[in-house]
């Protein structure tokens, strides 16, 4: 079996218990994760030690990590940033641990009804230092395009890559994200296919803003993922599901959940999975 195309994702919104995330994924024959919370808490507030432990129950169970799903750059640009910083470089050491050289992250929350030019330099100074200390410190960082930060639409994600984009500094594809900010998603990967090394996978109704399954909203999933593999794209897609209410889901997302689907984490989860499944098969894509 081609093994370039990696089934990966954010298994906290299976459950936040590590034992109950690896259940699932082994049920489903996943073997990675891109790791956001775990037991309670979000992986990066857990001790270097605590860490230590996670991966030693990982490596007993053949479950990889694909990527730290970090918190870095999540903040409001206006507030202070020498703390983050300090959380960054934490992050980059439990990367380490964890086996894995990357790091998803965003360009900060830009605030409300101001526009997002106004802070360029102060992004650009901050994603400046993140880049630097990856550099030395021999990580990547995967920039996400999410909604309400400086990089939500694909023309400022291009700003950032045109600019920091490197060996060090890479670009996740995220469907949904790009439908909840207006953006039409053909044209975001046009603009960025040669900086995308990963892929979230969840799809986003038009207009609702509303999260589904892949290829159930008008993102554009198939046909983009049939492309990336023409082009050569060898890496992980990596699942988030959305369609559920899980542990954490409020520090994740604005608004209540209002809309969420009655069902367990492990429904969603699989649901999520079958819908990608079934997309890869119709696109004969082999995939581990």
């Amino acid at each position: 079996m081609d093994k370039s195309i990696m089934i990966s994702g954010f298994a906290d919104e299976i459950a936040s218990p590590l034992e109950k995330q690896i259940e699932v994924l082994k049920k489903l024959g996943v073997c990675y994760i891109e790791m956001r919370g775990v037991n309670g808490k979000s992986l990066v507030e857990h001790s270097l030690d605590e860490v230590r432990e996670i991966k030693k129950q990982l490596d007993a169970n053949g479950i990889k990590i694909s990527s730290v799903g970090s918190p870095i750059g999540k903040i409001m640009i206006t507030d202070d940033f020498e703390d983050h910083f300090q959380l960054y470089k934490k992050t980059v050491e439990i990367a380490k641990i964890l086996e894995t050289p990357n790091i998803r992250m965003f360009s900060f929350y830009i605030p409300q009804d101001e526009k997002p030019e106004k802070y360029r330099d102060e992004v650009f100074r901050r994603i400046k230092m993140f880049v630097d200390y990856a550099r030395e410190q021999n990580v990547v960082l995967l920039h996400e395009n999410e909604k309400d930060i400086y990089g939500d639409i694909a023309s400022r994600c291009l700003d950032l890559m045109e600019n920091f984009g490197c060996e060090n500094f890479k670009a996740v594809f995220d469907f949904a994200n790009f439908v909840q900010c207006g953006q039409e998603t053909q044209e975001a990967y046009e603009m960025l296919k040669p900086y995308i090394v990963y892929i979230h996978i969840k799809d986003a109704v038009a207009g609702t803003g509303k999260v589904v399954p892949a290829g159930q909203g008008d993102g554009r999933v198939k046909e983009i993922l049939r492309q990336l593999f023409e082009d050569g794209y060898k890496g992980f897609l990596s699942l988030e599901p959305h369609l559920a209410m899980f542990n954490g889901f409020g520090a994740l997302e604005k608004g209540t959940g209002e809309g969420k689907a009655e069902m367990t984490g492990e429904e969603a989860y699989t649901m999520a999975y079958m819908a990608l499944k079934g997309i890869l098969e119709e696109l004969k894509i082999q995939f581990c």
